[in-house]
Order: C-alpha cells, then sequence, then structure tokens
C-alpha cells in the first residue's frame, strides 16, 4: 500500500481562473516560461560557476526520474498555464534520456491549443552529434554558451581545451536550422571584456543572436563583487568602439535582454541584433514569468531564492496531480517581488546555478 505523505501548506491560496490554479503571484505575475534542470553535473569548470574538482554531485536517487520529470513538466502545462519549457542543468545533454523527455513534453499542448515551445540551454559539448535526434523530438531552439573566441582563454576560464566544440557546435545549431540560435555570453572583468566586439562580429556574420549578460552571484562565493562587475552599460561602450547602436523597436514585454539593432563601423556588411541582459543593474523583475524545477524536484520561484518547495517526496508518497499542481501554485503565490542584489541584507542562494538550472 503506498503511504501519502502530508501535504505543504501554502501561506495563501493562489487564485483559481476558470476552476484550475494558475501560477500567478501576488503581485500579479503569472508564470508561463518552465525551466527544468534535468542534472547538477557538467563537463566543464568554468571558474565563475564551480571549482576545479566540481561540486558534490546529487545521488541518483535524489533526482527525478524521467517519469517523475514528464509527470510535473505534464501538470505545469495541461494544469497550470505553462507554455514554454527550457531545460538546462548542470549541461543538460549529459542526461541520456534527453530526447524522450523533449518528445514527451513536445506533445503537450498548452491552454491555448499550440504546441509547447521547447529550448535547450547548453555548452554545446556534444551537440552536433545528437542535433538530429533533438531535432526530431521536438526541440524548437537552442541556446549555447560561449564566453570568448581566444583558445587559451576558454581554457583557462572553463579549465578544459574544448573551444573547436562549442564552435562546431554552434555551427551545427545554424545549420541544423534551429532558428533563432542563440550565444549566451557572460563578461567578467579582467577575464574576457576584450571578447566584446570579436563575439559581436562572430555572432553577426554567422547569423547567431548574441546575449550577453551581466554576471550574477551564482557561483563561488569569492568570485563576485558587484563593485567589480562588467555592467551592461560598459559592455555596450564596449560595443559602440564597432558598431552603430540603436534600441530595436520590438517591446522587450518578458524577454530578460533588451535588443539594439548592430551596424558595424568598419564593417558595414555586419548587421542584426545584440541583445543585453542587465539582471544586476537594471533587473526585470516586475515582469518575470518564469518558474524552475530542480533535478531534485524542488520548486523555485527565482535564481536567487533562499527557500524551495520540494515535489519529490510528494510523488513519491503517492500524492495525486491536483495535490501538486495547488501545491505548485501555492509556492508561486508567494514569489517575492524582485531578487533583492542590491539590498544590504542580500544572501546568495545556497545552491549553486549548476544545482539550480539556468
Amino acid at each position: 500500500m503506498t503511504t501519502r505523505l502530508p501535504l505543504p501548506t501554502p501561506t495563501l491560496p493562489p487564485p483559481r481562473v476558470d476552476g484550475a490554479e494558475q501560477l500567478i503571484d501576488t503581485h500579479g505575475r503569472v508564470a508561463r516560461d518552465l525551466r527544468v534542470s534535468l542534472t547538477d553535473r557538467c563537463n566543464l569548470r568554468c571558474t565563475y560557476c564551480m571549482p576545479a574538482e566540481g561540486l558534490e554531485w546529487l545521488p541518483t536517487e535524489l533526482s527525478l526520474s524521467d517519469d517523475e520529470v514528464i509527470r510535473l513538466i505534464t501538470i505545469a502545462v495541461t494544469r497550470l498555464g505553462i507554455r514554454q519549457v527550457r531545460f538546462t542543468g548542470g549541461e543538460p545533454l549529459l542526461r541520456r534520456s534527453l530526447e524522450e523527455i523533449i518528445a514527451a513534453t513536445s506533445a503537450l499542448r498548452t491552454d491555448e491549443g499550440r504546441p509547447v515551445a521547447t529550448a535547450l540551454t547548453t555548452n554545446g559539448l556534444g551537440l552536433p552529434r545528437r542535433l538530429p535526434g533533438l531535432k526530431k523530438a521536438g526541440l524548437d531552439r537552442v541556446n549555447i554558451s560561449l564566453d570568448t573566441l581566444d583558445r587559451e582563454r576558454f581554457t583557462r576560464l572553463t579549465r578544459r581545451d574544448r573551444l573547436a566544440d562549442v564552435l562546431e557546435a554552434v555551427d551545427a545549431a545554424l545549420a541544423a536550422g534551429m532558428h533563432p540560435v542563440k550565444v549566451n555570453s557572460v563578461i567578467m572583468p579582467g577575464v574576457n571584456e576584450d571578447d566584446i566586439v570579436p563575439l559581436a562580429e562572430y555572432c553577426l556574420a554567422r547569423g547567431a543572436q548574441l546575449r550577453f549578460i551581466e554576471q550574477m552571484p551564482l557561483g563561488p562565493r569569492d568570485k563576485w563583487k558587484r563593485e567589480d562587475m562588467v555592467t551592461a552599460g560598459q559592455i555596450l561602450d564596449s560595443l559602440r568602439t564597432g558598431f552603430e547602436l540603436t534600441p530595436a523597436e520590438e517591446p522587450q514585454g518578458t524577454a530578460p535582454a533588451a535588443l539594439w539593432n548592430a551596424r558595424g563601423v568598419d564593417k558595414r556588411e555586419l548587421t542584426g541584433s545584440i541583445g543585453v541582459i542587465a539582471s544586476v543593474t537594471r533587473p526585470f523583475c516586475g515582469d518575470c514569468d518564469r518558474t524552475r524545477l530542480t533535478t531534485d524536484g524542488a520548486i523555485r520561484t527565482c535564481l536567487f531564492s533562499r527557500t524551495e518547495t520540494s515535489l519529490r517526496e510528494m510523488i513519491r508518497g503517492g500524492a495525486g496531480d491536483d495535490d501538486l499542481a495547488a501545491v505548485w501554485a501555492g509556492a508561486m503565490w508567494g514569489k517575492l517581488p524582485g531578487h533583492g542584489i542590491d539590498d544590504p541584507g542580500f544572501l546568495q542562494p545556497d545552491r549553486p546555478m549548476s544545482a539550480i538550472g539556468g
């Protein structure tokens, strides 16, 4: 006989729409975008993310099984209004069953009757080999992390000599028609500021969409200082040395990146859009539409949340879909108004980025 565990009780009951829960919070934000971390493991050791020896990985038995992941994604889409699912890690390509999970997700229909949009954030290692299967499974878009085009700098930054593999992944994604292919670049002081213009030239020349990201306090605690970080304003100043920039006309909406139309100063043929994600200096918390599921089954309302709501033991204790949906909705109902990085009392999350999911 299955033993049912007591259910966590939300502090306030979230509203119901047409008899169903919604992932709405007390500030009126509605979560439509689910980030699912499929593993906390990674095959790189980026200095801003983890120590050289890696981290203490979750034991397999504490991670959600494929069936558990698919069940929670199904609840999120069919009962809670999620319309886009992005798979992250760690490095999600390390999950052998990634194609099966994506196929099950892409088969779902949103509350608008449309297929669920699926996306993948990856470091690119091994992506060319997996792309045919991922695309067949229903993967719509891919984001590839690339912080430098210099091989020696890449090796120092990631502690692995794998730049050629990442560049191959970008080309493979473009050739496979995974448009738009987005390239994510974290800019760090004294590390890769010289890569800002070369990265822009590289992406614009290939038709990839570059997204610069302010470094956030989500890695080793001694690797981030607010006063030393490279800001969005400084990134734009560097870009203006090689490009003419004008604000994009399309509204930013719930997207994290502010878009700029770029045209090369000396290379006039280079045109396209570049995004800058100012998570620290110009936070977009007021428009956040995300909810997060960690690889061990915890709901996180924010990257920087200090609390979580675990669904894993509820599932393994026999909880029904209605119970799981209600607890998920209750967790989101209590979402804080912002991440509070600039608050004097800000505390970095206990989990590093690789354990939360990007």
